[in-house]
């Protein structure tokens, strides 16, 4: 099974994958135009999994996803090629490692949603100012 390639992914985090790309083709069946085939592009799916993480873990997310040995889409795209040579994705020629390259960066994905706002700086004292407290 794909677990054995590479002991550096946990089975939940498969597990999870797989949920992603369930969602992911659940929700293109739910829009305006069908789509013409089943098969869901690396970013399609980089997106699902995403959407779905953030949705299931919130600010949890890179802590989860941490433990599951996946930092990165390129550790995405390692693993879906490993359910790929395990029988348990397809794929099509176009399908390439190198499209999860192209993929979200972690932090700004899953970290950045969750910090608060800025403090807003006067030019005048440098100062943070706030609505909140007012003299």
């Amino acid at each position: 099974m794909a677990l054995e390639k590479d002991e550096k992914f946990r089975p939940e985090g498969y597990q999870f994958l797989r949920e992603s790309l369930e969602s992911t083709i659940k929700k293109r069946s739910k829009g305006k135009q069908p789509p013409s085939s089943q098969h869901v592009t690396a970013a399609e799916l980089l997106e699902g999994f995403r959407r779905l993480a953030l949705k299931e873990f919130g600010p949890m997310a890179t802590t989860v996803l941490d433990y599951w040995g996946i930092h990165s889409c390129k550790d995405l795209g390692r693993m879906v090629f490993h359910l790929v040579e395990a029988g348990a994705f397809g794929r099509t020629e176009d399908d390439t490692l190198e499209g999860f390259d192209q993929g979200f960066d972690f932090h700004e994905a899953f970290v950045a949603p969750f910090l608060p706002p800025q403090a807003i700086f006067s030019p005048a004292d440098s100062s943070p100012q706030s609505s909140l407290f007012t003299s």
